[in-house]
């Protein structure tokens, strides 16, 4: 099935002829005569128009028949920003699918965590994306596959495996199929420069959509960490992850064109699950050419934008992890927040070994958590309470804060609970679920900003303001956080 994902096939004509990169990721232009398709700013002469066909997927391309180009690879363009912007059931399962599900539990897995049928599930994605569940599983375990061949060292049997693949035959099957080369020969082709890694680490680079401004993106991830799970060392934002095979430990760099990254993990089952949610909490697959068009309309937002365009949201790896620590930063300060998280840490995180830097824990799970005694917690009785009702609840699964999770029926259920508000909600739901039009209206960083910036400072009204910035509220949080001056919108110098 051919598709295009707009509504005239003329302007996806267009991005091609003019070579646009902001169309990265958002479609893929097969063409007839080569069987290859491309992205549409491939540098390639663009083909004829007759020629040309349309897929909002490289699955559904690859499904068709077509091999992914040597030029531009489009395997390797950022992922489409449209996955994360969406809370309907096919972008919710785009999200699981990238975060692994798919060759955990199979698709009888994806459809339990949907809450929908296996038949409801493939028919969606067949009819949105050309592609069904598996073969978007496959085209993930192929991107991935030609990273590792890329950028790494690993053996081609262990890159077999830590792409998700269940035996070496199939990987090369696959490779040659997708690139119509063997992984010999794609990594023969690779321009790969000389970057020592310590033993065990794998480096990669994760690509982005220009612009990027790193500062409050980094500024938050560093400002806010927890002593133990994550740090800023060596001029790399660090911490520990939890993974479904085991745990492991990133550094991720920010660098003019991409993010360096550095993993160590305890089992290679579990890359492909760790990029893509390094991706996630560094929010590399948003589109910050429509997210900046649309909030430049406001003149109060846009000296904003035009000084720095391209800003992130900071979200996470872990979404129970950011509820609980949401939790501990109401009405406190940002050093107190941290200081609260690292005595949990402390008393209830797995404890890691780091020899590259000083990480020394896992973030505890919600069921390690409920096991704590309230009256060890140096804060407010009610706020002990809202702690305690909230781990309870997500060690028993009543909520879910995953990937591929309902954000309204979320929001609803967090605002159930006891002492859990408007400002702790929203902050969950921008960081944690990432929804990008998530909305922090109480906080105080951004009544100061309205303030100073002439908007109405009063939640309330300001509301009413920002209806105009949907659907990218979550973004317009960064952009009036940046203009105050606090440690989560710089990248410290040392």
């Amino acid at each position: 099935m051919l598709v295009c994902v707009y509504e005239c096939v003329e302007r996806c004509v267009r991005a091609v002829q003019s070579k646009d990169a902001r169309f990265d990721g958002w479609f893929f232009t097969a063409v007839l005569t080569t069987k290859i398709y491309c992205r549409p700013s491939c540098p390639v002469v663009p083909p004829k128009v007759e020629n040309m066909r349309f897929y909002p997927s490289a699955a559904a391309a690859q499904q068709a028949g077509f091999r992914a180009c040597k030029r531009c690879r489009p395997d390797a363009s950022p992922g489409s920003p449209e996955w994360n912007d969406r809370a309907d059931l096919v972008a919710r399962a785009m999200r699981l699918i990238s975060d692994g599900v798919v060759d955990r539990d199979g698709v009888p897995g994806l459809a339990t965590h949907l809450g929908y049928s296996v038949r409801q599930v493939q028919r969606q994605l067949q009819a949105e994306l050309g592609a069904g569940p598996l073969a978007l599983a496959r085209a993930q375990r192929a991107q991935t596959a030609r990273m590792l061949i890329e950028t790494s060292d690993l053996q081609m049997a262990d890159v077999a495996f830590a792409s998700g693949f269940s035996s070496v035959r199939t990987f090369n099957e696959t490779v040659q199929e997708v690139f119509a080369l063997s992984p010999s020969e794609l990594r023969g082709r690779a321009k790969r420069g000389s970057h020592p890694t310590a033993p065990g680490t794998i480096s990669l680079r994760l690509p982005f959509r220009a612009p990027l401004t790193p500062d409050n993106l980094f500024g938050h991830l560093i400002a806010t960490g927890v002593p133990g799970v994550e740090e800023w060392y060596g001029g790399a934002y660090r911490r520990t992850l939890r993974l479904p095979h085991g745990h492991g430990v990133v550094s991720l760099r920010p660098m003019p064109d991409h993010i360096a990254c550095q993993l160590s993990l305890t089992d290679q089952r579990d890359l492909a699950i760790a990029i893509s949610r390094c991706r996630r909490m560094l929010d590399l697959d948003a589109d910050p050419i429509a997210v900046d068009e649309l909030l430049a309309e406001d003149p109060f937002l846009a000296p904003l934008i035009a000084k720095a365009p391209g800003r992130r949201v900071p979200r996470t790896v872990d979404g129970e992890e950011f509820a609980v620590r949401a939790v501990l930063g109401q009405q406190v300060s940002t050093a107190a927040a941290r200081t609260h998280a690292s005595r949990l840490v402390q008393a209830y995180g797995e404890p890691i070994d780091d020899p590259a830097g000083g990480l020394t824990h896992l973030f505890p799970t919600m069921q390690a958590l409920a096991g704590l005694d309230p009256e060890t917690l140096a804060f407010p009785k009610s706020r002990r309470t809202t702690l305690t009702t909230l781990i309870a609840t997500l060690a028993a699964g009543e909520i879910d804060l995953g990937a591929g999770s309902d954000w309204d029926q979320a929001r609803a259920q967090l605002a159930a609970l006891p002492g859990i508000g408007p400002w702790t909600v929203e902050s969950i739901a921008m960081r944690a679920l990432g929804d990008p039009d998530a909305f922090v209206a109480s906080d105080l960083g951004i009544r100061y900003a309205a303030r100073d910036l002439g908007l109405p400072e009063a939640p309330k009204p300001l509301i009413e303001h920002a209806r105009a910035w949907r659907p990218w509220r979550a973004y317009a949080v960064q952009y009036l956080w940046a203009t105050g001056d606090h440690a989560i919108n710089k990248i410290p110098t040392e």
